[in-house]
């Protein structure tokens, strides 16, 4: 299966979640904000890996966990939406791209660079 139809049928999976997502009564997900960053669905399509991102980090075990008893609705969602052979099974992880991105944006900051002249003037 060519990787751009794997990309394509990603992008379509994390449009679905992102919409089924703000729908989804589970008062542990309704209570923090919850992106879904990142999708991936391995060659077969049975399996798909989805990255989220939280608003309140002290509250991530309780959101995953919220989301892995919801799977069995979303993929019902999902499969009334997608016209795939196969519905994928969805497996939730934890994105940690945006605090890693802040924290080297941190050091990146207090590192002190002293300019060259040759920049200043050109």
């Amino acid at each position: 299966m060519s990787t751009n139809r794997i990309g394509r049928i990603n992008e379509e999976i994390q449009r679905e979640l992102s919409a089924a997502l703000r729908n989804l009564k589970d008062p542990r997900v309704q209570k923090t904000m919850v992106s879904v960053t990142r999708v991936e669905t391995t060659s077969d399509l049975r399996y798909a890996k989805v990255y989220v991102s939280m608003l309140d980090k002290d509250a991530s075990k309780e959101v995953l966990k919220g989301l892995k008893s919801s799977g069995g609705y979303l993929r019902r969602i999902l499969g009334q939406n997608l016209q795939l052979r196969y519905t994928p099974e969805l497996v939730w992880e934890e994105d940690h791209s945006i605090t890693y991105g802040a924290r080297i944006l941190d050091i990146l900051s207090t590192l002190d660079i002293p300019k060259d002249e040759e920049d200043a003037e050109g």
